[in-house]
């Protein structure tokens, strides 16, 4: 039987099931009478069950989902009333003949109502309407009289075809399928202009591409339009190479993706592409079990995004299609499970349905020969020359594979320090630098994007103040690094003497070693005999500051350069399960990542993925059931990565199996916001980050203590603050003693029985020394088309760049609220434009929407930290906060950092700041502005004559490693 222009259908998808039921084998082939079926299109082909087996299976997980429970009872009853549909055709025709596809898809509905199936029968029915709609639209759009011009298409064999122009209606028929505000016939017209004679195949469909795009700022909508016209050339392109068929429609996706993941898979391993280990799964069943349908989520920039960066290829042919791209992911990090196919379809439907998704090197790489899934790896650097070399060996190693790099540097002695073997002085910390930065720039990850590194140094270091200058463009370029980040690690010793105006005293490593391991208030009790050791004569080589100077100092290397980072040493530590394992001496390339390293023995690694927050918030309320069920299967497959993961690095790996860490996030906070009515700078928005996070802490702790029982604990639980029933939320009670209860205000509120999961985690244990960390998504976020991480919305309409090119964003809850008002029309894009996609000097915008889609720099400080504060009491490591001040002024900066230290926030990420210029506006359509004056004062990160505002580069590729 086949889908609707060919098969049956399946039922939307409602939820992320986990687990499919098998399909019964094909019984037609050996029927008494030969049963054929007549198709839509008047053609007729062999009856064949298989397809009614398929499309039931899908209805009932679309209803039911597919967790392991109901797999049997769906099972059975597929093969069951499979049986009885082929049956009663056969009592019918017990000698053959013919059937019309609707009849077969009548008699599924019957069967299915018959058997006390209504959910999954009026789903059916509902799923049957939608695609006539879509066939009408289909043959209306036929009829309509367009001036086709006369060409021929060349095809891949140098042969030339008249254009298909039943075709071209079915695909862009089928792209604004289900979409209300898009008009094919816009696509069409525009796509018609740009052909010609003799036109290539690709470029029939750039035409589409090109032409569906440019209406993305006039309607939102177009994004899926474009991106599912894009498809068409995903399937051709993977199709033909894997001899599935030389070209498909989005509606014959469920009948190919069953026949192609099997192909993909031998050819894959073939190549050398992919793990051999993937032939061992049951490629017929997970072939089942993808879901066309969920091609059809995509935005252009995610799609391409996948295409372009992600997608595994061979010389330059992508072969990969979105479902199978999930599909390979999911088999990767199930291949070690022992219901693995089971497991496999767990994990792809949850990938597939974008409510949570793995970080890109996990994207990359699972199920591949050489499955590097980890996302972040901390060095120490030692003080002697061969450790220094052999991190930045490790550096090389680490970075060929994908990996994002933090190296402590603390230990290297200063500039002008003794070096006993050659009784000469020591050039400091600097020079290594430099060769770590040109290391991160020769070795760039796999070929897919650059080197990319942070280097961590603690502020009492001596060299600190050249250290801060490193990203300059003036001075002596020989000790400049300007393609490295760099970050410091600040002591809650010299916040205090800063806010008390006191001096600060700088030390070489090689005179006081034992600081580089001491945190709270034993860090204070020897740096003050350090301190005492130097006034007396015992110490020669030291520095004494204003520490009030060298936090401005800091504060203006940081405004100018964008670097050094700022990041709280101790807040980091005293709040660390593992404190009695070792000392976190450095954060990652990202700031998310707090975990222990030791130099020459372990390199702390992290495993990353992220829930989509926006995915969960159903009705105008966070659905806490979905959460729960989400966070479940993400612990286990960020578990799974620590045990396939390959290591280039030995002490890597003997770091990651004794601690067995991973970071959980979250994206699209600020989607969650719109979809609640909710404004970013807002009390509530500050409660629900608070309430979100308390709900993943819980079900992410939950998640690893259940493993734990599973699958045995982590080999440094004993001692832990776990095993002590120390939550994160507990945490900071060690913190206040430490630093002394002025320096620091945090909400302690709950609203979760966290003394149940307390008992639970003694008892139990962890499997994971750390379970959460918040980290930038900017490009998974791309792909699953949402805000990325905890950011505000930059601007409601921009152009967005990264290295798949340039693509126009436009806030599509904005566009909803404002055509609600009747206020969304050329001059509202015009002038949206004109602004840097601001809604503040528009005048015809009402108040209560300029509050509820102000972006990143209209949100003052204060709210980005208050809300970080509240996520932070519950993560057991650090999130990556980018911080956006307007106006930026020294006092600002001042205020903003000490407010975050003083939050009890552990790291911050860019510092986001925006002085105010004078700029020369101009427009691409004519027509008057709002009560615009050209120069008006504004705010601007980029200006220029572009149709649309340029972004920053808030995704830069060389800070995506943990993304």
């Amino acid at each position: 039987m086949q889908t609707d222009a060919d098969s049956t259908p399946a039922a939307p998808q409602k939820g992320a099931p986990t687990t499919p039921a098998t399909a019964p084998s094909n019984m037609a082939a050996n029927a008494p009478g030969q049963l054929r079926v007549i198709k839509r299109n008047g053609t007729v082909v062999p009856y064949n069950d298989d397809q009614i087996s398929i499309a039931m299976t899908k209805a009932f997980l679309a209803v039911e989902g597919g967790v392991a429970a109901a797999s049997s009872r769906i099972h059975e009853t597929v093969e069951k009333l499979t049986n009885q549909i082929s049956s009663t055709f056969r009592r019918r025709m017990p000698s053959g003949g013919t059937i019309h596809i609707e009849e077969i898809q009548d008699q599924v509905e019957l069967i299915l109502m018959r058997a006390g199936e209504h959910k999954v029968a009026r789903d059916y029915v509902i799923y049957r309407t939608e695609r006539a709609k879509l066939r009408e639209a289909q043959k209306n759009l036929s009829r309509t009289e367009f001036k086709y011009p006369d060409v021929n298409v060349k095809q891949a064999d140098g042969s030339l075809l008249p254009l298909d122009v039943i075709r071209l209606n079915t695909l862009v028929t089928e792209a604004c399928a289900g979409l209300s505000h898009t008009e094919p016939s816009a696509i069409l017209t525009e796509a018609m202009r740009n052909l010609y004679d003799g036109v290539t195949e690709d470029d029939v469909n750039t035409a589409l591409v090109i032409s569906s795009r440019t209406l993305v700022e006039r309607e939102p909508e177009y994004t899926y339009a474009t991106s599912r016209l894009l498809l068409d050339k995903l399937r051709c392109e993977a199709l033909r190479f894997l001899g599935v068929a030389d070209k498909a429609t989005q509606s014959e996706m469920g009948k190919f993706y069953c026949e192609a993941l099997p192909a993909y898979i031998e050819k894959g391993v073939e190549l050398e592409l992919l793990s051999p280990a993937l032939k061992e799964f049951d490629l017929d069943l997970l072939g089942k079990a993808i879901i066309a349908e969920r091609d059809l989520q995509f935005t252009y920039l995610g799609l391409q995004t996948l295409y372009d960066r992600y997608f595994i290829h061979s010389d330059g042919v992508r072969i990969e299609l979105p479902q199978i791209f999930f599909m390979r992911v999911a088999m990767g990090l199930a291949e070690r499970e022992e219901e693995k196919n089971e497991r496999a379809i767990e994990f792809y439907r949850l990938l597939s349905s974008f409510d949570y998704m793995c970080s890109t090197p996990t994207l990359f790489n699972a199920g591949t020969l050489r499955p590097q899934l980890s996302s972040c790896y901390l060095t120490t650097v030692p003080d002697d020359l061969h450790g220094i070399y052999g991190a930045i060996q490790d550096n090389a190693m680490l970075s060929k594979f994908a990996g994002g790099l933090g190296n402590d540097w603390t230990p290297v002695r200063s500039l002008g320090a003794y070096i006993k073997g050659t009784n000469g002085k020591s050039q400091g910390v600097v020079p290594f630098l430099k060769v770590a930065n040109d290391t991160a720039v020769a070795v760039n990850q796999g070929g897919k994007r650059k080197g990319a590194v942070c280097a961590y140094l603690e502020t009492w270091h001596l060299d600190i103040e050249e250290f801060l200058e490193l990203r300059k463009n003036t001075g002596d370029d020989r000790r400049r690094t300007h393609d490295m980040n760099t970050a410091n690690w600040v002591p809650d010793l010299f916040m205090k003497r800063m806010f008390e105006d006191k001096e600060w005293t700088l030390f070489s490593p090689h005179d006081a070693p034992d600081l580089h391991d001491l945190f709270g208030k034993a860090f204070e009790e020897r740096y003050e005999e350090y301190e005492q050791m130097a006034a007396e004569g015992k110490i020669r080589l030291f520095k004494t500051v204003r520490a009030l100077d060298l936090w401005r100092k800091m504060l203006g290397m940081l405004f100018e350069t964008g670097h050094p980072w700022i990041t709280f040493k101790d807040a980091c530590n005293l709040r660390s399960p593992q404190q009695h394992a070792g000392v976190i001496h450095s954060s990652n390339l990202c700031t998310e990542i707090t975990l222990n390293t030791k130099a020459d023995e372990e390199i702390a690694v992290c495993n990353l993925g992220s829930v989509n927050l926006a995915q969960h918030v159903e009705d105008g309320k966070l659905n806490k059931a979905k959460v729960a069920a989400t966070i479940k299967t993400a612990v286990r497959m960020l578990d799974n990565v620590i045990d396939i993961n390959y290591y280039s690095v030995p002490a890597a790996r003997t770091s990651n199996m004794r601690h067995r860490p991973v970071g959980m996030g979250i994206m699209g906070f600020q989607d969650a916001l719109y979809k609640q009515h909710i404004a970013y700078s807002s009390k509530e928005a500050v409660q629900f980050a608070d309430e979100s996070m308390e709900l993943i802490s819980y079900h992410a702790i939950e998640a690893s203590s259940e493993l734990a029982a599973e699958r045995g604990s982590y080999g440094t639980y004993d001692g832990s603050l776990w095993s002590k029933g120390i939550l994160p939320i507990d945490s900071i009670k060690i913190l206040e003693e430490n630093r002394g209860e002025q320096f620091i205000e945090m909400n302690h509120d709950t609203t979760l029985d966290w003394d149940t999961l307390r008992e639970k985690v003694k008892t139990q244990g962890m499997r994971n020394s750390n379970v959460m960390a918040i980290a930038p998504t900017a490009t998974i976020a791309n792909i699953t088309g949402v805000s990325q991480s905890i950011e505000p919305t930059y601007q409601n309409l921009y152009v967005k760049s990264n290295l798949s090119g340039e693509f126009t964003v436009v806030n599509p809850y904005l566009v909803r609220d404002l055509k609600e008002r009747g206020l969304w029309d050329n001059v509202m894009i015009n002038d949206l434009k004109y602004y840097e996609g601001s809604l503040q000097k528009i005048d015809r915008v009402p108040e209560d929407l300029k509050v509820m889609y102000a972006t990143a720099f209209e949100v003052e400080p204060r709210w980005l930290v208050d809300a970080a504060s509240r996520r932070q009491k519950w993560i057991d490591q650090a999130q990556s906060l980018n911080l956006y001040i307007a106006g930026a002024s020294g006092k600002k900066l001042d205020v903003t950092y000490r407010m975050a230290w003083y939050s009890g926030l552990k790291t911050t990420y860019y510092l986001r700041a925006l002085a105010a210029s004078s700029t020369e506006k101009s427009t691409v359509e004519r027509g008057s502005h709002n009560k615009v004056a050209s120069g008006d004062e504004t705010n601007v990160m980029a200006s220029g004559p572009a149709a649309v505002p340029q972004a920053c580069s808030l995704d830069d590729p060389d800070c995506e490693a943990c993304q």
